[in-house]
């Protein structure tokens, strides 16, 4: 017997075997029908799909033989993949010299006849083969040859498959922890900063109605532009911290929605007084399957918004409700101040405003309508608006049912 050549490439071979993650798993159906095609194809009891590291030829899928692995030193996988863009072929091993006194030809499974496909990856490593085994001697016609390697080529791209499934789990563990660890940091500084803020408007509110007839007029302008930066500062920082938890938001449970449920709680907690003039379509009975807490969001940002910006003496606020094939339409349609058609597309980035300011004044921060944006596209929907200056607002978004 004549034990097979290691490898040129054996340190950078073994490598990139490991990135594939693959040794020692569990059979999966995939390889298991590769192995019964060729098998089928071959007319031979056995086929393999044999992986080669260190010390033995380990099997991804072992169709006609009950054994797992074998030592390396008796692999005839061991030999074939050092041609890695060839077919390796032993008509009968009884009569080669490599293999004539190999225990798996003297012993079960009695190898006689065996054919391998190196797996050969992009880079240009045989990882293993693809073989097929016989109990006494035989050959392969040009046909089966060719299938063998088409089925060996669907190896590598399962292979492939795998490989960027564990990359992307890889990336995707590190982002969350990075997230975890971005959310807690975001978390104690906003807390860190939060606080001084509340000391500043509680002072600000304590010294304006103590000393109002020590101060003259500028004296309380001044007072009054610290407490509004200090709240308005707030209310960014609240913005900021709602738009970074969005993503574990989506991952919290689906439930069925009933739609006007939901929003007759919103327009209670926005329009307490009735002062704002609400319609509803006859479809706002509908139900849909989702997150409840970020469908609240989105709505209870839309219509804030339409309050808070409104100029006219009567706010008038339609909501429509369409029920389509796949998902729900839902339209917010205001009697404000439109905004520009330049504009229309930017105010959905983060930080982005336009020039419109709230009934007390303020200019928006910019990260309301970036997180309707993120909350509806991660809830496979779409968000746009259509909007004339002078007319009003008509923001129209969908959400898979």
């Amino acid at each position: 017997m004549i034990f097979p050549d290691i490898p040129k490439d054996e340190i950078k071979r073994l490598h990139a075997l490991k990135e594939y993650s693959i040794l020692d798993t569990m059979a999966e159906e995939e390889y298991d029908d590769i192995t019964y095609l060729a098998s089928q194809i071959c007319q031979t009891p056995i086929s393999l799909i044999s992986l080669i590291d260190e010390k033995r030829q380990w099997f991804k899928s072992h169709h006609g033989l009950e054994a797992t692995e074998t030592p390396k030193e008796f692999a005839f996988c061991a030999h074939a993949i050092n041609d890695k863009n060839n077919i390796f072929i032993i008509p009968d091993s009884r009569k080669d010299e490599r293999f004539y006194d190999n225990p798996l030809v003297t012993d079960d499974p009695h190898v006689i006849f065996y054919a391998g496909i190196p797996l050969t990856n992009k880079a240009g490593f045989a990882l293993g083969t693809l073989c097929v085994i016989d109990n006494e001697p035989n050959s392969l016609d040009e046909f089966q040859i060719k299938a063998l390697k088409a089925l060996s080529n669907q190896i590598i791209a399962l292979f492939e498959l795998r490989k960027m499934t564990v990359e992307l789990e890889t990336k995707a563990k590190e982002i969350e922890a990075r997230n975890d660890v971005l959310k807690k940091f975001a978390g104690n500084a906003a807390h860190d900063i939060k606080s001084p803020l509340a000391t500043i408007v509680m002072v600000t509110d304590l010294f304006s109605h103590q000393y109002t007839d020590r101060l003259d007029e500028q004296g309380l302008e001044l007072i009054e532009m610290i407490n509004s930066s200090a709240l308005n500062l707030t209310n960014f920082i609240d913005g900021i911290l709602r738009y970074s938890q969005n993503s574990s938001l989506l991952a919290e449970d689906k439930n069925s929605v009933n739609i006007q449920e939901s929003l007759n709680d919103l327009i209670q907690l926005i329009d307490p007084m009735g002062e704002v003039k609400f319609t509803f379509n006859s479809q706002c009975e509908s139900t849909i399957f989702t997150n409840k807490v970020a469908l609240d969001q989105i709505f209870l940002n839309l219509l804030v918004n339409a309050v808070k910006y409104n100029d006219k003496e009567e706010v008038q606020i339609s909501i429509l409700v369409e029920e389509l094939k796949e998902f729900m339409k839902f339209n917010i349609i205001d009697n404000g101040p439109g905004v520009k058609a330049e504009d229309q597309q930017r105010i959905f980035q983060i930080f982005e405003t336009t020039t419109n300011i709230d009934k007390s004044g303020v200019k928006g921060t910019g990260i309301g309508l970036a997180t309707v944006k993120s909350l509806v596209e991660g809830l496979g929907g779409t968000i746009r608006l259509y909007s004339e200056i002078g007319k009003g607002s008509n923001f129209e978004f969908t959400l898979r049912k």
